[in-house]
C-alpha cells in the first residue's frame, strides 16, 4: 500500500474491517461459549440436578413416612394402655388354655386335700358366649370379635365323704379363675359303713376368646 496516496476514506475502510472481524470473533466466542454452556448443562449439570431433586423428595417422603408411622405407634401404645387394665381384670378371672390343660391337677390336688379321689374328668367343647347384641349364630358364622367369653363345660365323678366334698367345693370356689358348679347328683355308696358317697356333675369354667377361638 502506498502510505503517500492513502486518504481518511481508506483509513476508515480498513478499521471498518477490523473490527467487523473482532466482532465476528467475539460474537463466534460468545456463541461458543453458550453453546458450550448448554452442553454441560443438558450432559452433566441437568442430570445430576433431577437426581438430588429425587433424592430430596424420596426423602422426603420417608421422612412423612416416619412421622405417621410414629404417630401410628403412639397411638397404639394409647389403645394398648387402655385396654390393659380390663384384660389383666379378665385374665385374673378366666382360664388360659394352658390352665384348662391343667384343671385336672388342680382339681386332684383339691380333692387329695379333702380325702376325695377324681374317677373322672371330661372337658367338653367349648361354648361361645356372644356380646351384647349379637344374635346367636351358627359356629360357622362366629368371628372372634363377637365373643365376649368362652364357657367350658367339665363332667366330673368324685368319690370320697360327703363333709370332704363340701370342703373341695368350698376351697375350689375360692380361687381367683371362675368356675361353677352347674349341676351335681350326689349318691351313698351302698354297703359302705364309712358313709362314702359318689358324686356325679357338671362344673363350668370361662375361657378368654382369644385363646379357644
Amino acid at each position: 500500500m502506498d502510505l503517500k496516496n492513502i486518504t481518511i476514506s481508506d483509513l476508515k475502510t480498513k478499521f471498518a474491517g477490523a473490527a467487523d472481524k473482532k466482532t465476528l470473533i467475539k460474537f463466534g466466542i460468545g456463541f461458543g461459549g453458550v453453546i458450550l454452556f448448554l452442553i454441560i448443562y443438558y450432559a452433566i449439570l441437568n442430570p445430576m440436578v433431577k437426581e438430588r431433586k429425587a433424592k430430596y423428595e424420596d426423602k422426603l417422603l420417608k421422612e412423612n413416612e416416619i412421622t405417621q408411622f410414629e404417630s401410628e405407634i403412639i397411638e397404639f401404645r394409647t389403645r394398648i394402655k387402655k385396654l390393659k387394665p380390663e384384660f389383666d381384670d379378665s385374665s385374673t378371672l378366666f382360664h388360659s388354655k394352658a390352665e384348662v390343660e391343667d384343671l385336672y391337677q388342680s382339681l386332684s390336688r383339691h380333692a387329695g386335700v379333702n380325702g376325695l379321689v377324681i374317677s373322672k374328668i371330661e372337658k367338653k367343647k367349648p361354648i361361645a358366649v356372644l356380646k351384647d347384641g349379637i344374635a346367636e349364630q351358627s359356629d360357622n358364622n362366629i368371628s372372634q370379635d363377637m365373643v365376649s367369653y368362652y364357657k367350658i363345660p367339665v363332667d366330673y365323678e368324685i368319690k370320697g365323704k360327703f363333709l370332704g366334698y363340701i370342703k373341695f367345693k368350698r376351697a375350689v370356689s375360692k380361687q381367683k379363675k371362675m368356675l361353677n358348679f352347674d349341676k351335681e347328683t350326689i349318691s351313698v355308696v351302698q354297703n359302705d359303713w364309712t358313709g362314702a358317697i359318689i358324686v356325679t356333675g357338671e362344673l363350668t369354667i370361662v375361657g378368654l376368646p382369644n385363646e379357644f377361638f
